[in-house]
């Protein structure tokens, strides 16, 4: 339970900080290199569905896993849509 839960934290915090940003590079390196440092000790960090499918075809992960990481990842994203207002 643990990874997917940091899964979901480390990914609202990054898509959160693109939001809130705009999509200022400097703060978004900064938000994901956080974000991978905070997670990679319990999840491995992936923090997106493409890295998530990419351990899978490694074979990294199960299918298992690597459903419940995507599905932790698209919650975070959603959450982030309904939660964080839009900077323009």
């Amino acid at each position: 339970m643990i990874p997917y839960v940091a899964e979901y934290l480390g990914t609202f915090l990054f898509l959160g900080v693109i939001r809130a940003t705009s999509g200022n590079p400097i703060w978004i390196g900064l938000a994901l290199a956080v974000a991978v440092y905070l997670t990679a000790g319990l999840s491995g960090g992936n923090l997106n569905p493409a890295v998530s499918i990419m351990n899978l075809a490694l074979g990294a992960m199960s299918v298992s896993q690597t459903v419940l990481y995507i599905l932790s990842q698209v919650l975070a994203g959603l959450t982030v849509a309904a939660v964080i207002p839009k900077v323009l």
